[in-house]
């Protein structure tokens, strides 16, 4: 069972607006801006996110963002490399969508004034990327495409006008008496009038809340990845899909056996500069596993690491970049170098201790095209949502395009749906008490969901993990907070994790079945599509049409 709401106080506060935007990463805050552009006026468009404008996982890409921009290159090359990426469960519709109407959205932020790094004669400069046939990563400060992204969408936001509401929590979804979403509740830490929690009464919602990877104790994500758009979403009824396929990042800077929390990213963009994976005997693992070796889609190259980890016994393998040379590490991979060489590691002499850790959810809300989910009036843009683009696996560096492109497919959607939709009814009360759990089940979660629903799955272990998850489910609190609203929201998405996880009994992208280690498409190619019905979660299987 999960809550059918959050437990919290009643809205001592409101505010209304048309569209209300969750997140401000690189999703919410094209939808924002493109929705601005659309609906123009003053206070039409409210963005809030949970803690700081610029926090987030968008700040913390290090790669970049993929399009077909070099001559030689094109969408349909994009296409057939996404495609393969998803191992069979990709909607190629909205993967066309994504690679034909990528290279004008990567544009169009270039004209909102990101600077994106150059040749010497002006053209971008491209890398490659594990899953690509072709040179398409277009990337700002050698590593740090991510924070100039940001840099760039909030001082257009900032120019736009948008009024933004910083630390605030998404509680839950307002619906009106037809069902539609009807804005939110949010816990601000704030000052004035805006402080403690309050409602945002609005005709559409769009989340964009980011990742889920703080379900399991190590992690590329930030502390705020709490999967908290994912639980609102299955409290408020909206179908949610693919949930199993969690991408485990192959290179994620090894600290230590007891490491916990976020950990330091070693961007894919390393290899494909040339850099080598070598295990403790020093060995290029990776020939002979796959054609495009250490570039390989990246569940084949974590489950590569893995399984070299397993038969030699070692806790991480290594990254040998030294033949790369200093120049080559301070020009393209500056935050890298000063990060490891922060941790007592000079990738310039040395090889980097690497080893997998959880990074991406594939799955999330699910979507159509157009960013609408199951429920009226609620939207779902970047990881938050699944549009279908990733299938089983995600294409490296797709994730920042996915939230440009959808997110100016999302503002179209509802320009036209608001003028289509009736107007707003009154916003139902709640009819059942809400749920809360006690803040400590948020570390025991994060550690069952590491020993039993990481890289390497069994049956054994996913019943463990259920029954687990079952017992931490049962230790409830009274008390409101943000400690405790983030550890239901975690034990509500790890849960659901879980059940997909169990379901799915083959091995296909992220989902890796030591008990079921092949693909079988004669029984799954297809989707989980997870829901709450009545406070008890259910997991169907949606064969492929």
């Amino acid at each position: 069972m999960i809550p059918r709401r959050l437990r919290a106080p009643e809205p001592g506060w409101s505010v209304d607006t048309e569209v209300v935007v969750v997140g401000s990463g690189i999703a919410g805050l094209v939808t924002a801006l493109a929705v601005a552009e659309r609906l123009p006026g003053a206070g039409r468009v409210l963005l809030v996110t949970k803690a700081l404008l610029e926090a987030g996982s968008t700040r913390w890409a290090q790669g970049g963002i993929a399009a077909a921009l070099a001559p030689g290159d094109s969408p349909e090359q994009h296409l057939a490399d996404t495609l393969t990426a998803g191992v069979g469960l990709c909607d190629e519709t909205a993967v066309r969508a994504l690679v034909t109407e990528g290279p004008d959205a990567v544009r169009r932020l270039i004209d909102r004034g990101a600077c994106f790094d150059r040749e010497d004669d002006g053209t971008l400069a491209l890398t490659r990327e594990g899953g690509h046939r072709r040179r398409r990563i277009a990337h700002a400060g050698g590593d740090a495409t991510g924070a100039e992204i940001s840099r760039a969408l909030l001082a257009a936001r900032k120019q736009a006008g948008i009024e933004a509401i910083e630390h605030a929590l998404v509680l839950d979804l307002l619906r009106d008496e037809t069902g539609r979403a009807a804005g939110v509740t949010l816990h601000v830490m704030g000052e004035g009038r805006r402080d403690g929690v309050g409602a945002v009464r609005a005709r559409a919602v769009v989340l964009a809340t980011g990742g889920l990877g703080q379900v399991f104790s190590a992690t590329t994500n930030p502390e705020v990845s709490t999967g908290d758009g994912v639980a609102l979403a299955l409290r408020a009824g909206a179908a949610v899909t693919d949930l199993e396929f969690v991408q485990f990042h192959p290179t994620v800077l090894w600290l230590g056996p007891d490491a916990g929390g976020q950990q330091p990213l070693i961007s894919e963009a390393v290899r494909g500069e040339g850099a080598h994976l070598i295990d403790a005997r020093g060995e290029r693992f990776m020939l002979g596993r796959h054609e495009l070796a250490e570039l390989a889609p990246r569940d084949v190259v974590a489950k590569g690491i893995m399984s070299r980890m397993r038969e030699l016994g070692t806790s991480h393998v290594f990254l040998d970049g030294r033949h790369l040379g200093a120049a080559t590490w301070e020009r393209r991979f500056p935050t890298i170098l000063a990060t490891c060489r922060d941790h007592g590691i000079d990738p310039v002499t040395e090889p980097i201790p690497v080893v997998p850790a959880a990074h991406y959810a594939s799955g999330g809300v699910r979507t159509d095209a157009w960013g609408r989910t199951s429920v009226p009036g609620l939207y779902a843009c970047g990881e938050v949502a699944c549009t279908g683009v990733h299938g089983a696996n995600r294409l490296a560096s797709n994730s920042l395009l996915e939230g440009l492109v959808f997110g100016e497919r999302i503002a179209a959607a509802i320009a036209g749906d608001l003028d289509a939709a009736p107007p707003a009814g009154r916003i139902g009360g709640a009819d059942e008490p809400g749920g809360l759990l006690d803040p400590q089940v948020r570390g025991r979660v994060q550690r069952v969901m590491t020993a039993h629903v990481g890289v390497l799955r069994n049956a054994e272990g996913l019943r463990a993990a259920e029954r687990e998850l079952a017992a931490l489910g049962e230790r409830t609190s009274r008390e409101p907070c943000l400690e405790a609203w983030e550890a239901t929201n975690v034990h509500t998405v790890a849960t659901a994790i879980t059940a997909a996880a169990r379901r799915r009994t083959e091995t296909r992208g992220s989902h890796w079945r030591e008990d079921h280690p092949d693909r079988d498409d004669a029984a799954w190619l297809g989707h989980l599509v997870t829901r709450s019905v009545g406070g008890r979660l259910t997991t169907e299987y949606e064969p492929l049409r």
